[in-house]
């Protein structure tokens, strides 16, 4: 199934959605009970997916307002740096790594760090260009895990089932921050620069170890990969981040990006007011921005 949060009729809800079909099915009416947004379907998702019924009148989607999969306010984002090979090297050769060695470019360990909820926009909402705070933006096409059953310590062996689904995550960059301040935390977390969407796909729709991710700047391919190219896999990320601290339903990983960031070129190509960003991932479809 593909859950977005949507505003109908003047009010936030959550809905089934059938993209190819233009329709939304607004959860309390498909369920026959209330539901209280996308954070109270994830905890109650194993108990209500058997009693959601798509046998009512739709809604077109031309009606609703798409919003973030799972709004503010939500716990954290929790994401991977340098998780593609080739992506590690270009980063590395860059020299926005800051202390980083050519023979260190591939982890030995998962690199983690963090987005805070403000960062989360929606498909189609503005990215706001920080004036006076940096000129070097850049783009992260990448996978994002959301996490259905919490837990701590759970193994790679138990991981996958602890996943309720997958959505698209944009992990906006001020570079010249994340090289200055020798971490990555400021120049990750600016306002508006983690765009998510446009809905959650429940994990029995995918196979997450093989999907296609792209990302255009306007009309150029900049970023082509397979989610077989990552260097720790999605039960790796999830046993290590889990092993010391508590995960729990709505959580939400980013696996990384591909090589072809802005970075990655030379000179490196920098993103502009007024450039359209679009992620693609198969099956997950189709994530759009404007940086404003």
């Amino acid at each position: 199934m593909k859950f977005a949060t949507i505003q109908y009729n003047g009010r936030q809800t959550v809905a089934v959605v059938d993209p190819e079909a233009g329709h939304a099915w607004p959860i309390d009416a498909a369920l026959g009970e209330p539901v209280d947004g996308m954070l109270d379907l994830i905890r109650r998702f194993d108990e209500i997916k058997g009693r959601i019924k798509l046998d009512g009148q739709p809604v077109s989607l031309a009606e609703v307002r798409i919003e973030a999969p799972i709004p503010r306010p939500f716990r954290n984002i929790l994401c991977v740096g340098k998780n593609y090979h080739e992506h590690a090297h270009e980063f590395t050769r860059s020299g926005f790594d800051a202390g980083a060695k050519v023979e260190d470019a591939i982890p030995k360990k998962p690199i983690i760090f963090s987005k805070p909820p403000e960062t989360v926009i929606a498909d189609g909402d503005p990215i706001r260009y920080p004036h006076g705070v940096s000129d070097s933006i850049d783009y992260e096409a990448e996978l994002g895990v959301v996490i259905g059953k919490g837990g701590r310590g759970i193994s790679k062996a138990d991981a996958y089932s602890h996943v309720l689904g997958y959505t698209i995550i944009n992990d906006m960059t001020a570079r010249d921050l994340q090289s200055e301040h020798k971490q990555w935390f400021l120049g990750k977390s600016l306002d508006t620069f983690c765009p998510m969407g446009p809905w959650l796909v429940t994990a029995d729709e995918l196979e997450p170890e093989n999907l296609v991710v792209k990302c255009w700047i306007n009309d150029e391919l900049r970023q082509n990969a397979n989610t077989s190219d990552l260097i720790f896999d999605i039960p790796t990320l999830i046993e290590t981040i889990s092993a010391g601290i508590t995960l729990y339903p709505g959580d939400i990983i980013a696996t990384g990006t591909p090589a072809g960031v802005g970075i990655g070129f030379n000179p490196p190509k920098f993103m502009k007011p007024g450039d359209r960003v679009t992620v693609e991932i198969s099956g997950l479809g189709r994530l759009s921005n404007v940086l404003t």
